[in-house]
């Protein structure tokens, strides 16, 4: 099983979910930490190669942008409350800088 890696303030941000939305995002990491595709998820390419949104959806709608391609951890890019029909640009460019950081540091290893 994968660990997971908090990136930012993802860990901060899904604990301000409701207890129901909280829950069901932690079930679809667990499933993501043991191999298995989350129950609704969708790819998110503009974010970066391999990049995933995990939907959920409980008391509102919520999101969870996840990295796990690589064997050592799935990194948590960034979660937020999704308000509008489309996710706000400013959380795809927090999830991309993340990604774009996580990238440049693994290069560095």
């Amino acid at each position: 099983m994968k660990p997971v890696v908090w990136c930012g303030d993802s860990l901060e941000r899904i604990r301000e979910f409701p207890a129901d939305a909280r829950r069901s995002a932690g079930h679809q990491l667990d499933r993501v930490q043991r191999g298995i595709d989350p129950y609704d998820w969708k790819p998110m390419p503009s974010v970066g190669l391999g990049v995933r949104e995990i939907r959920v959806r409980a008391q509102g709608q919520y999101r969870v942008v996840y990295l796990a391609k690589f064997e050592e951890a799935v990194y948590v890019l960034h979660a937020f409350a999704k308000k509008t029909q489309r996710a706000a640009k400013q959380d795809l460019e927090l999830a991309a800088t993340r990604f774009r950081e996580l990238r440049e540091e693994r290069r560095r290893q």
